[in-house]
C-alpha cells in the first residue's frame, strides 16, 4: 500500500519519518574536511544514539521508516536536506554543498517505491538545502537565501509551490566551510511559539513572527554550539532535543512544553546536525 504523505508543517503531528543509521561513509566524515567534521568519528556511538533517537520517536507514535542505502558521503544520515514533502508529493531538493549531491536521487527511489509521487526537482543552476525551508503555516514557508540555497533554486521552489514564501537573507556567518541555515537560527514548537537564536535570526523573519503572533524563546550564546536551536516537534508543545542544552530545555517546559533529550555527540555536534536534519517528516497529520 502507498504510504500517507503530506508535511507542509513544522509542528503537526509526526505520524511518518524517514531517517538514515550511520554506516561506512559517515564513519569515515572526518577523514575528508570537505565535509566538515569536527572530530574523527566513533561509528559505534553514532549507532546508538541514532538507535536512540529511532526509539524515542516511536515511543512518542512516529512510525519510523529507514531508508536502507548508502552514498559515498557521511551527510546522507542529515535526511532533511535532499527532499521536501508537500500534501502534493515530494519536490527533489538540489543541495548548495557539492558533496551533497545526489542524496535526493537516492530518496526519490524511495518515495517512489513507497507510492510517494515526485512533483517536481530543482535543477542546475539551482539550490536549495532543506535546511532552508521552514513552514510557519501550512500556506506559508520560509526560504533562507543562504549559501547552501540560492536564488534560482528559491525561484524554482516558489513554481512548485502552491503557498506563500517568505524569503529571507541568512549572514555570511562563518563562511562555506560551515553550514548556517534558516533552521539553524528557528525551530517552530507550536503555531503560536518557537526556538530563536536572535543574533543571526534575519529581522525580517523577526516582524513576520511578530505580526503572526509567534512568541520567540531565544536560546543563550553558550548553547548555540550543542544545538540547542535545532529542536525537532513531535506534536504541537512536545518536542525533541539534544542533551547538553539545560536552559533552552528550562525555558521550554516553563511555558508548557514536554521535552525529551537524547544524546547527540557524534550524529548531532561533531556533524552540526540535530534532530530536526536528522528526520525528513513524510506525514504530518
Amino acid at each position: 500500500m502507498p504510504l500517507p504523505f503530506g508535511a507542509q508543517s513544522m509542528v503537526a503531528p509526526l505520524r511518518h519519518v524517514l531517517v538514515k543509521a550511520p554506516g561506512t561513509a559517515f564513519a569515515a566524515a572526518y577523514d575528508d574536511p570537505a565535509h566538515g567534521f569536527h572530530h574523527a568519528v566513533s561509528l559505534a556511538t553514532a549507532r546508538r544514539e541514532h538507535a536512540r533517537l529511532v526509539e524515542l520517536l516511536g515511543q512518542l507514535g512516529a512510525t519510523v521508516h529507514e531508508l536502507g542505502t548508502e552514498s559515498a558521503g557521511p551527510d546522507l544520515v542529515y535526511q532533511f536536506d535532499a527532499s521536501l514533502v508537500t500534501e502534493r508529493g515530494v519536490v527533489l531538493l538540489r543541495s548548495g554543498k557539492p558533496t551533497r549531491r545526489g542524496e535526493e536521487d537516492l530518496q526519490a527511489a524511495w518515495f517512489t517505491a513507497h507510492g510517494i509521487p515526485i512533483v517536481g526537482r530543482i535543477e542546475a543552476p539551482g539550490t536549495v538545502d532543506g535546511g532552508d525551508v521552514c513552514w510557519l503555516r501550512p500556506d506559508v514557508v520560509c526560504v533562507g537565501r543562504s549559501l547552501r540555497t540560492n536564488q534560482p533554486g528559491i525561484d524554482q521552489l516558489t513554481s512548485l509551490l502552491d503557498v506563500q514564501v517568505h524569503t529571507f537573507d541568512l549572514p555570511y556567518d562563518a563562511g562555506e566551510d560551515e553550514c548556517l541555515h534558516l533552521l539553524s537560527v528557528i525551530s517552530p514548537v507550536t503555531d503560536a511559539l518557537a526556538v530563536v537564536e536572535l543574533p543571526r535570526l534575519p529581522s525580517g523573519l523577526y516582524r513576520l513572527l511578530e505580526d503572526l503572533h509567534i512568541t520567540m524563546l531565544p536560546v543563550p550564546a553558550d548553547e548555540v554550539a550543542t544545538l540547542a536551536c535545532n529542536v525537532l516537534a513531535v506534536r504541537p508543545g512536545v518536542v525533541v532535543m539534544c542533551e547538553g542544552n539545560p536552559t533552552t530545555a528550562a525555558v521550554l517546559s516553563d511555558h508548557g512544553v514536554e521535552v525529551h533529550t537524547f544524546t547527540g555527540t557524534e550524529i548531532c555536534w561533531n556533524g552540526s546536525g540535530g534532530p530536526t536534519c536528522l528526520t525528513r517528516p513524510i506525514l504530518r497529520r
